[in-house]
């Protein structure tokens, strides 16, 4: 079983549906309205749980009654929590998702601007077989993490989300990069030292370029509900198979992305035998 750490983000997702977005100075009725557990690192945690893999998250929520709300969809998917409770309120982020499934995204950071590491974190993270990071907590964190796997031949496998600026350093330190087209095009300066970038195409499906050159997998046909957190099921199911061949990993990763786009909210779907 791969051990993946991650170190990342959660945040306390308000998930609305409606009919088409508002135009600005609009107001639209919605459909539902939900809470739920969010941010790009617990949701690629619970996806790498689910695709198998001993799984450990290293953040931080706040001392409000969100983290109530958060924090248990990753113990029930058995991810050992590393988290810290900090004073002011949990990351909050707002997702409006319209009837073709696409969606739109407000995240305001509270607690994951306060996530750091501890000497038990870097002991943990060299202990690891991958380190899974994202970028919603700040950079100087994002950099130690990657520091402290890179010296103890931990895998680094970063997703550059959303783009900020990074120290230069860092992107020696990247094993492997997962970024949809949009941020390849934005990172192609520094995509290009990094040894294995897998790209996502949305339904078009996804690429691989390693060492061995390029691998390619199709999209797969689903009757798509709510996009939110595709990409986070596919990084998270790769990074859980990182010990298999290249091809088959991009295969399992896409599957898992698919079946996120049939459900509503930010989910990763269990992957199959």
């Amino acid at each position: 079983m791969t051990s993946v750490i991650v170190v990342g983000s959660i945040n306390l997702d308000i998930v609305t549906a409606c009919p088409s977005f508002p135009r600005p100075g609009e107001t639209v009725t919605g459909s539902s309205a939900r809470y739920a557990q969010g941010g790009k690192g617990a949701n690629q945690a619970r996806a790498a749980a689910l695709a198998g893999a001993d799984v450990t998250f290293i953040g931080a929520v706040g001392d409000d009654g969100a983290a109530r709300t958060v924090l248990p969809p990753l113990s029930e998917a058995e991810v050992e929590l590393r988290v810290t409770t900090v004073e002011g309120p949990t990351g909050v982020a707002v997702v409006t998702v319209d009837d073709t499934g696409e969606n739109t995204i407000v995240v305001v950071p509270g607690a994951n601007a306060a996530v750091a590491l501890t000497a038990d974190d870097r002991r943990a993270i060299a202990a690891a077989d991958v380190l899974l990071m994202q970028f919603e907590i700040p950079p100087d964190v994002v950099l130690d993490a990657a520091r402290t796997a890179n010296a103890h031949g931990t895998v680094v496998l970063l997703n550059p989300s959303p783009v900020r600026a990074q120290p230069d350093e860092l992107w020696g330190l990247v094993d492997a990069a997962i970024v949809n087209e949009a941020e390849g095009r934005s990172l192609a300066d520094h995509l290009g030292s990094v040894d294995v970038v897998v790209t996502t195409r949305g339904g078009r499906g996804a690429s691989l370029r390693g060492r061995d050159g390029v691998v390619t997998v199709p999209g797969i046909p689903v009757d798509v509900v709510d996009t939110t957190g595709a990409g986070d099921a596919f990084t998270g199911a790769l990074a859980a198979a990182w010990d298999l061949p290249e091809s088959e990993r991009l295969r399992l990763a896409n599957e898992a992305g698919s079946r996120a786009t049939t459900v509503r909210g930010a989910c990763a779907p269990q992957q199959p035998n």
